[in-house]
Formats: C-alpha cells, structure tokens, sequence
C-alpha cells in the first residue's frame, strides 16, 4: 500500500467544494450547504492527494457521552490503500471515550465491523415526490421559543444532548408538534436537504403520533421530492409508500463503545435521518 502522496489535515472551508463533488460522485446527494452543517458541528479531516480531497471523514459530538460519525467517504479510485481506516481511526480517536454512532453502506460494514462497531439495525430510507396528503387535526407549527422544550424530548429519546444540532435545526428548518394540556407530546423537523427536504428527527409516543406529525409535514409538500430514514421495525414503511415515499434501501445503524443498546424499549419512536445528519 503506497500512501506516501496522501497527506491528512483538519477539514476547512476550501474544502467544501471538492467534499461535495466526492459525495456525488459516490451517489450521495449532499449538496455544499448540507456539509457545511455538518462541518459546523463536528470536528473533520480530509485526506488530500496533491492538493485534491480524495477522502473525508467527521466526528459530531454530543455532550461528553455521545458522537457520530459522518460522511465518511473515499474516493472510488483511492480504495484499498487503507485510508478509509486511517480516516475513521481518527475520527474515533476524536471521539475520545463516549459511545459512537454511524450509519453504514455495505461498503463500509466490513470496515466498521473491524473496528469493533456493531448493528443494531437496518435503516429504511424512504424518498420521492409526496402525492396528495391530507393534514390531520391537533398538528401544528411551532417557533424557536420552544426549543428548549423539543431539546430536552430529543436528549431523552437519543440519549444524548444534541443541543448543537437541535439549534442548527432551528436555523435550517421547521418544527411541527402535537400539544396536549401538559405542553408538548411530539414533535418533528424538516429541512432541506439533497434533492429537496428531509423529515427528522420524529420524536413520538407512538406510532399514530408519528404518523401524524409525518402526515402534517407532508400535506404542505405536494409534488416536492422528501426523504425519510425510519428504523426497520417501525411499522411506517407501508404506509410512506402509500403517500409516494418509495423504499430504496438503507444503510446498517451501528454502534461502538455502549454498554447497552438503545431502541427497543425506548417510550418514543426516532426517525433516524439526523442522527447521521444525512
């Protein structure tokens, strides 16, 4: 493995231009806005060769507990020289000691798997052009001045205080909630993002919550291209195909560093699409 022109440096701003030109070339739909959230949360690193990024790997962390990594990528071309590994070593040793998160291509399962990552579960990625949805009643659109409130359902979901992102959310997108007499019972985001807009996080009590909250994004978003990552065993897929949000596959959620595993007796349901922020 000859690596001797790659060299490795924190992720900057000039750099955005070639990540995202990386991301579409690897079939991603990142557009320049997109990483630049993501580097405004985490730590990055690139791998250059001769000037060019040919690899990029972030680190967001969340409080002291908690971290993901994202957008983890190489170019085709570049493969096998062991970057990807040199990149993810990295980024976990950025990580320090909390628990870290990813998503997984198949590509990069065998990767993850050998540094001692393991599934939790597959993700559904749900997307295309919304068709003709009804908005349900005791829905509605909420401002920042609840963010504290949405935060705090979000640390109890996740795990862990995503404070950080729940603002950029709040400067990117939208939030819709279900209030009951005791304040807010569910909430969710969306931005845009790729193609056209992504829903998530989905914070709910339960399935009809959920549903509700999805439901009222989408009525506003006839004929305008959305994405959705939900777990496997959400019970949501049928019924997001029925409104034009076609199955197409999904990445392996996995985890490193846990003592236990979240998710199956959790109270609320988490759409995944921003615990990889895309």
């Amino acid at each position: 493995m000859n690596t001797q022109s790659i060299t490795f440096e924190p992720f900057e701003a000039p750099h955005l231009e070639e990540a995202t030109a990386l991301s579409r070339a690897a079939g991603w739909p990142h557009r320049k806005e997109d990483w630049a959230m993501i580097w405004s949360l985490s730590e990055g690193q690139v791998a250059l060769e001769a000037g060019r990024v040919v690899g990029t790997a972030f680190m967001t962390p969340f409080g002291r507990t908690c971290a993901t990594l994202n957008t983890i990528i190489v170019d085709e071309a570049m493969r096998g020289r062991g970057l990807g590994r040199r990149l993810t070593t990295t980024a976990l040793e950025q990580a320090g000691d909390r628990e870290c998160r990813l998503t997984a291509t198949a590509d990069g399962l065998p990767l993850y798997e050998k540094l001692r990552f393991v599934a939790t579960h597959d993700v559904r990625q749900h997307q295309g052009t919304v068709g003709q949805v009804s908005a349900p009643p005791a829905v509605e659109w909420i401002g920042s001045e609840h963010l504290a409130t949405l935060t705090a359902l979000d640390r109890a979901t996740f795990g862990a205080d995503r404070a950080a992102l729940m603002n950029a959310l709040a400067g990117e997108g939208r939030f819709a909630a279900i209030i009951n007499e005791d304040g807010i019972a569910a909430f969710a985001a969306v931005r845009a993002f790729g193609r056209g807009e992504v829903v998530g996080p989905v914070v709910a009590e339960d399935r009809d919550q959920a549903r509700a909250l999805i439901a009222f994004i989408l009525s506003g978003m006839q004929g305008r291209f959305v994405r959705i990552d939900i777990p496997e065993d959400d019970g949501l897929s049928t019924w997001l195909e029925g409104m034009g949000l076609a199955h197409v596959g999904g990445p392996v959620a996995m985890l490193r560093g846990a003592s236990n595993i979240p998710g199956s007796t959790n109270a609320r349901i988490f759409a995944l699409a921003s615990q990889a922020l895309g």
